[in-house]
């Protein structure tokens, strides 16, 4: 069960960041709308908030996931791929302070980011990528077995349609994934019952499980109505302006 998570409110110049995919020019004051919908969601999950301050130096520090990753046996500060956003591991640490006794860091030639890793119970899937390098991948799986968990590498280079493992792949208890089709016949899922998504609805891949309810990207129908058949409670949400960066519904927080 969660109870807090770190969120950091989109920075006035949040259209400045990095970006890949053509979808037209975020609306700011759209996006500070969507980032008050869900933190609204996660409290009313039952999370506790912790705001950090937005950074304008840093247009993409809205993604706060990418600079930790947060376990029960202890954190884990990243090193992001991208070079314009590793400052923003600077403003985490401290926040995660009063809540972690042990730290471990990714250290150079290494790169991770924390949209590439998924947590399912104690094992995580690793995603090797544009932004997560080999030497950073084995630099967590390391750090992840020295504590008692368990760690399987998935490369997603080439996949030109995710730029995080987590684009396209959630876990929702139970050995249950939910997977885009481009990953369903990937051997390290073998184990676990998978909800294949309708390619036309990658993007609602990004859901999350909170406590016992998830949310999911708002304008996906049939994702939705798959996941509440199977007796999910879901909370829609309007995602826009950070899918036209890149970013979903995990990006927004750090969870523990």
């Amino acid at each position: 069960m969660f109870s807090k998570a770190i969120v950091r409110q989109p920075a006035k110049n949040f259209a400045d960041g990095l970006t890949r995919v053509d979808l037209g020019v975020p609306d700011f004051e759209r996006a500070v709308k969507q980032h008050a919908a869900y933190c609204n969601a996660l409290e009313s999950c039952g999370l506790e908030l912790i705001r950090l301050d937005p950074d304008e130096a840093y247009p993409d520090s809205t993604f706060v996931e990418d600079t930790a990753v947060l376990t029960p046996r202890g954190a884990i500060i990243t090193r992001p791929g991208a070079d314009t956003r590793r400052g923003e591991i600077d403003g985490i640490e401290p926040a995660l302070r009063p809540h972690f006794q042990q730290f471990h860091s990714i250290v150079a030639p290494g790169t991770l980011d924390g949209g590439d890793i998924c947590e399912a119970d104690d094992h995580f899937f690793i995603g090797v990528s544009d932004r997560t390098n080999d030497a950073g991948a084995q630099q967590f799986a390391t750090w992840l077995e020295s504590i008692g968990y368990t760690a399987s590498l998935i490369d997603i280079r080439g996949l030109s349609n995710i730029l995080h493992l987590k684009s396209g792949i959630a876990y929702l208890g139970g050995r249950r994934l939910v997977v885009i089709e481009a990953l369903r016949g990937r051997e390290e899922f073998s184990d676990y019952e998978l909800i294949c998504l309708n390619p036309a609805e990658d993007y609602a891949a990004d859901c999350l499980l909170i406590n016992d309810r998830v949310l999911v990207a708002s304008g996906f129908a049939e994702t939705n109505s798959t996941l509440e058949r199977m007796g999910y409670q879901t909370i829609p949400l309007e995602m826009s302006e950070y899918q036209k960066m890149e970013g979903g519904l995990s990006c927004l927080s750090l969870r523990f």
